[in-house]
């Protein structure tokens, strides 16, 4: 059973938490749903007597050809912090720091007088900085090791609540080998919406896209088998469509093609097929998603209609949503995942509008999106829709889409590497 952060006593104790606030971009907070999230966890530890020390990784620091980690302000913490203290009219802390062309090799010292402040209530919190700026966070042997027993010095329990990080870090993993560990109330309504996805109610339609086919190979063959309808979009699309029909299309790559035709393979064996075609893109003379000074037209893309050679597919039509077919699926479902950008945006965005609208029609389904890109321009092109979903029971807006596709994809949420270290290492909660 997941251990979970209620059955925990607080009372005057330091929790470090685990937080998934990646959410800035150039020194820029672009997706405040993802931090306002974890205040119920904040608001119930603090309640409950507890004095929280913050940590999240932001962007990817790391050189991965020869090691080296920039630490400045395009990946920094301080958006977040600033962005809670005006939230929740508290001070949180972030501690000094040193380091060198390999990111900080430690925590200073200085920190243990931020503790002292913390346990007096002098602060409201501390917030570390950016866990891949640490050297040890993304390493393995000896520096991954003391980076843990570090963190584990600062605290008393450690509470995740990052659904949306699945990596085995360790500030994710590592951690739970030095603390009682516990998982915070938003990991654990995630992994129940996670549940309702691999065990849904039925019809079950999901919507997933993406820039790259061969990235999503192993997601999206998981996804067909437990789906009764799956809509493409994006190159994911595109490449499908060109596995299928035998055509080309500008920008859509060879490798992309051949990774689409497994997928197009495994539909065709079965009775009847589960993708649902999409009968109308939009064609551009311009690659990169450019409009302006370009020439787009609306093109037939299914069956016989095809046509042979396409310049630069860059959209769905919105009038592929109006075909009766593609109505009755979207009507009939009874849960709804998507995790798609139909688009090539910011330039192309109707076919996007038109999917979320035609999702919307649907009262009596389950909702549920997940991904950055997804709620963003959710959020964007239907800002009324979007402010309706969020008081709504029938939806539901993961805040990892990353992690649920790769949940779908093991078909067990609680095979997540942070969510398997929680259940192994319960022993420490009764130390």
């Amino acid at each position: 059973m997941l251990p979970g952060m209620q059955d925990a006593d607080l009372l005057d104790k330091v929790v470090l938490v685990r937080v998934d606030h990646n959410v800035v971009k150039k020194g820029v907070i672009h997706d405040y749903y993802r931090v306002d999230a974890t205040l119920g966890t904040l608001f119930s530890i603090v309640e409950r007597g507890g004095r929280p020390i913050l940590m999240t990784h932001v962007g990817r620091p790391r050189n991965k050809t020869d090691g080296t980690i920039v630490v400045d302000e395009h990946t920094s913490v301080q958006p977040v912090v600033d962005y809670l203290e005006r939230k929740l009219h508290t001070k949180f802390v972030v501690p000094a720091v040193r380091k060198n062309e390999h990111g900080i090799p430690a925590l200073d010292t200085s920190i243990n007088l931020l503790l002292k402040d913390l346990h007096s209530r002098k602060i409201g919190g501390i917030y570390l900085p950016n866990t891949r700026w640490f050297t040890g966070e993304e390493s393995k042997g000896e520096e991954k090791d003391d980076f843990a027993r570090q963190l584990a010095g600062l605290a008393d329990i450690f509470v995740n609540d990052a659904f949306g990080s699945w990596q085995a870090h360790v500030s994710t993993v590592g951690i739970t080998k030095h603390l009682p560990s516990y998982a915070g109330y938003l990991m654990q309504e995630e992994i129940k919406g996670i549940s309702a996805i691999i065990n849904p109610q039925r019809p079950f339609l999901a919507v997933v896209a993406g820039s790259k086919f061969d990235t999503k190979v192993q997601t999206l063959t998981a996804i067909h088998k437990r789906v009764d309808h799956l809509v493409l979009g994006g190159v994911v699309y595109n490449a499908y469509v060109c596995a299928k029909y035998n055509v080309r299309m500008k920008g859509v790559s060879d490798s992309d093609v051949e990774a689409a035709r497994d997928l197009v393979k495994q539909d065709e064996a079965l009775e009847a097929s589960k993708i649902v075609p999409l009968r109308y893109v939009v064609e551009s003379s311009l690659p990169n998603g450019q409009r302006e000074n370009g020439e787009t037209s609306t093109h037939h893309v299914t069956g016989c209609c095809c046509k042979s050679d396409y310049n630069y597919v860059v959209d769905v039509a919105p009038e592929s949503f109006e075909h009766p077919e593609i109505q009755e699926v979207f009507s009939n479902a009874k849960t709804i995942f998507v995790n798609a950008v139909m688009g090539f945006m910011p330039s192309f965005y109707e076919g996007t509008q038109a999917l979320d609208l035609a999702i919307h029609r649907n009262k009596t389904a389950v909702k549920m999106y997940g991904g950055g890109d997804t709620l963003q321009e959710l959020k964007n092109l239907t800002p009324g829709l979007y402010m309706e979903a969020i008081a709504s029971t029938g939806y539901y807006f993961f805040t990892g889409g990353g992690t649920v596709l790769k949940a779908i994809e093991s078909g067990d949420p609680f095979d997540l590497p942070p969510v398997k270290a929680l259940l192994e290492h319960t022993d420490r909660i009764f130390e």
